[in-house]
């Protein structure tokens, strides 16, 4: 219904030179045997093109849907009715929310009609005729997701332009409303027909049986096929009168009208109350016996998927097709990318699958996006996730005891604000301007008997991970992680991280470089070559005191700031005393809320003089992630791996980035276009002047100033002060069994009367 002077295919050329080629070899599907109802690769189908970034049903959504998807790909258009019976691509009913009518269109104009039994009001393109709706352009409907591409005037498209203009492999038309449009006196069923005739039409769904039936025998069943769409399980299907979950136990009756279902994924792999998987159903091999194809939908990166996932999206993905057990034909979602990648690089791998030698997988407190961060468990499943580089956070407690700790102030990871310890908080401006709970305040038993508390460092997007384990697992010291260690048969080293030595040496008389170097002594590290030896630190003397050593240490210094540039003489100076580098994701990708701005240099001048790069901190949540990864964490990490060409990845989900370096696709000689690394900065030239974000000032350049810093100070010879001197309180009881300090009888009598008072008081 746009004319070819709003064409969207003004920036095919921009965006084929972004993101290169639209052909590609689909891998390994030729061999690789599938559970699907044909035998062939599932399907995937772009629910409004890629609609998970840009406005859906806009024509840079379905044309970028080609272009980083499987050469299979369907495009999917949500069939709206104009007023004068014109068909167009609109995810609803309304125009409010999809694109920018509220705002062109007089405000008159809106109208309240019953839709699925409940009043709704808005501007309904049954109200507007075609003609009026060409001024109207597509805007990104979901708050949550970009809106900077509003600005680029996408016309509203019908399926005709969609077909005529992109000839897409498959085309897919949803019918979600044929009852509303009967009731104003407008025929989808004589717009289906009639467009059908005229272009190739892959699927057609419906919710409604009824429409469904009316054009099955006017529908050619090789050429067209008909899919009933089943809403919520108690939801009620117009034509029957029954809900969803018992039309979908009468399979044999929906044969009758249609060649398969589409169902909300939920259907086939149920979640509980609590975000958990719970078994899966016999939906899909029950339909299969049935002669149906099984779609399954509702597959968004942007939204918390079940906990069994780690916010990874190819793991779910993979669940529906490569569990061994069952496959669906398809999937219906709002990023191709993902599933395209999913179908063609990570299924059928086992896990004698070959690995690539880059990057190095480095785990952050262990999997630590799991379970607690260095408890047993997160360092269990990093081990069993393939993690290559095992990592310790070294603290020292009050008696001496090195031991594994994401930070110095224990209140990041365990409960121990929740302690009569809270006494013991203080702030230490040579560590930190926030007040804390230190270790070198408690001896090794005391911490001990505290209980673990899982990181969730992106709460404020209510994103939390894994909580039935929250408070599980239990602390290593540094000899039991080193031991732990010699038996993970994924490991090729540890890496062991220093922090404020200077103070815990000055102010507290522990030297954390001899425990450190002790326990390596003792467990054998120092005479065995299995194992690779990391030592990290932000603090060039501590690595210069190890250089001293001259023990077969791999020595890396950490940059925790992000940085745009590094002098060239500076990285001559961290190269005479260490080996690698760890520095941010933003210093090689700047960004700008949520854009790659362009790349830096660093990577590449570090590795001029042979320092290896470390990057961090990748993490599943795809807040974590600009917008240019999808919400993907296997595309960021492909772009920070092939495009930047970083030598290790440092990750709390470890089984992301070792699943990634088993994926086919890498083994190509020519890469498939889901695989390739995005070119930063490529989709900010996507955004028109108004909607780009605000000029942001670079990150500093790394120089000798930032580096240099004074020797270390020898240990003190004095003691630490004693309990309740030096901002300490008095050391509470002994913990009990479950791990909180034993009350003393007058606390208990104390607390007593307190809740006898409470009871008393408590209305009924």
């Amino acid at each position: 219904m746009c004319s070819s002077s709003r064409t969207f295919l003004l920036l095919f050329p921009l965006l084929l030179h972004s993101f290169v080629a639209l052909v590609s070899a689909q891998g390994s599907n030729n061999t690789s045997p599938w559970q699907t109802l044909s035998g062939n690769p599932p399907f995937v189908v772009a629910r409004g093109g890629f609609s998970g970034l840009f406005p859906d049903s806009s024509g840079i959504a379905y044309n970028f849907t080609l272009m980083v998807s499987v050469p299979d790909v369907i495009l999917w258009c949500d069939v709206q009715l104009t007023k004068d019976e014109v068909g167009i691509c609109l995810p609803d009913l309304r125009l409010n929310n999809a694109t920018n009518g509220a705002n062109v269109l007089a405000k008159n104009r809106s109208s309240v009609y019953v839709v699925n039994g409940v009043h709704t009001e808005g501007l309904f393109t049954v109200d507007f005729n075609s003609k009026d709706l060409e001024n109207v352009t597509l805007t990104q409907g979901i708050y949550s997701r970009p809106d900077n591409f509003d600005g680029n005037g996408f016309a509203i498209l019908g399926p005709e332009d969609v077909y005529e203009q992109l000839q897409p492999p498959g085309l897919w038309l949803n019918i979600q409303h044929d009852a509303f449009y009967t009731q104003r006196n407008l025929s989808m069923r004589n717009f289906v027909l009639s467009v059908t005739k005229r272009i190739t039409v892959n699927y057609i769904s419906s919710p409604e049986v009824g429409f469904l039936k009316s054009i099955s025998s006017r529908i050619n069943p090789h050429k067209t096929k008909l899919i009933l769409r089943a809403l919520g399980p108690d939801t009620i299907e117009v034509t029957t009168n029954q809900t969803y979950a018992s039309l979908l136990r009468n399979l044999t009756f929906i044969k009758t009208f249609a060649s398969g279902i589409l169902v909300p994924k939920t259907y086939i792999r149920p979640i509980d109350g609590d975000g958990y998987l719970q078994p899966e159903t016999s939906l899909v091999s029950d339909a299969h016996k049935a002669e149906l194809e099984v779609f399954a939908s509702e597959f968004y990166n942007d939204l918390p998927l079940s906990y069994n996932y780690s916010y990874d999206p190819i793991t779910e993905y993979l669940s529906y097709f490569d569990g061994g057990r069952f496959s669906v034909d398809g999937v219906l979602t709002d990023f191709p990318i993902s599933p395209s990648a999913a179908i063609d690089c990570f299924t059928h791998l086992d896990d004698k699958a070959k690995s690539q030698a880059k990057p190095l997988v480095i785990s952050k407190f262990g999997a630590s996006g799991d379970f607690p961060a260095c408890t047993d468990l997160a360092y269990s499943k990093a081990i069993s996730d393939g993690v290559e580089v095992l990592d310790c956070p070294v603290q020292m407690t009050k008696d001496g005891t090195p031991f594994c700790m994401s930070s110095i102030n224990l209140i990041y990871s365990t409960k121990i604000s929740q302690t009569p310890f809270i006494n013991r908080s203080k702030t230490i401006p040579a560590i930190s301007s926030e007040n804390g709970i230190f270790a070198f305040d408690l001896t090794w038993e005391e911490i001990q008997g505290l209980t673990p508390s899982i990181s969730n460092p992106f709460s404020n997007f209510t994103l939390f991970r894994n909580p039935r384990f929250r408070n599980s697992g239990k602390f290593l010291t540094l000899p039991d992680f080193l031991a732990l260690a010699k038996n993970g048969s994924s490991l090729s080293g540890v890496l062991i991280h220093i922090e404020n030595a200077d103070y815990l040496a000055k102010e507290q008389g522990l030297s954390v470089i001899d425990a450190v170097s002790d326990s390596l002594s003792k467990a054998g590290y120092d005479n065995q070559t299995a194992l690779k030896v990391l030592i990290q630190s932000p603090n060039s003397p501590v690595l210069i005191k190890f250089k001293e050593e001259k023990k077969n240490y791999e020595l890396v210094y950490e940059v925790d700031m992000s940085i745009s540039d590094v002098l060239n003489e500076t990285v001559v100076d961290i190269k005479s005393f260490a080996d690698s580098v760890t520095i941010t994701k933003d210093s090689v990708f700047p960004e700008n809320q949520q854009f790659l701005t362009g790349s830096t240099n660093v990577v590449t001048k570090l590795q001029s003089l042979n320092l290896s790069v470390y990057v961090e901190t990748f993490s599943d949540e795809f807040v974590s992630q600009a917008w240019d990864f999808f919400s993907d964490a296997t595309v960021e990490i492909n772009s920070y791996a092939m495009g930047a060409g970083i030598d290790g990845i440092i990750t709390d989900f470890p089984k992301t980035s070792a699943r990634y370096k088993k994926n086919r696709c890498l083994t190509m000689k020519e890469l498939p276009n889901y695989m390739i690394p995005v070119q930063p900065g490529s989709l900010l030239q996507l955004v028109t002047e108004a909607y780009l974000p605000p000029k942001k000032a670079p990150s500093p350049v790394l120089g000798d100033k930032d580096i240099a810093e004074p020797p270390l100070s020898p240990v003190s010879s004095k003691a630490p002060p004693p309990a309740g001197e030096g901002g300490s309180a008095a050391s509470p009881p002994a913990p009990s069994r479950n791990g909180q300090p034993k009350l003393g009888a007058g606390a208990s009598f104390l607390l007593l009367n307190i809740a006898i008072l409470c009871i008393v008081l408590l209305p009924f």
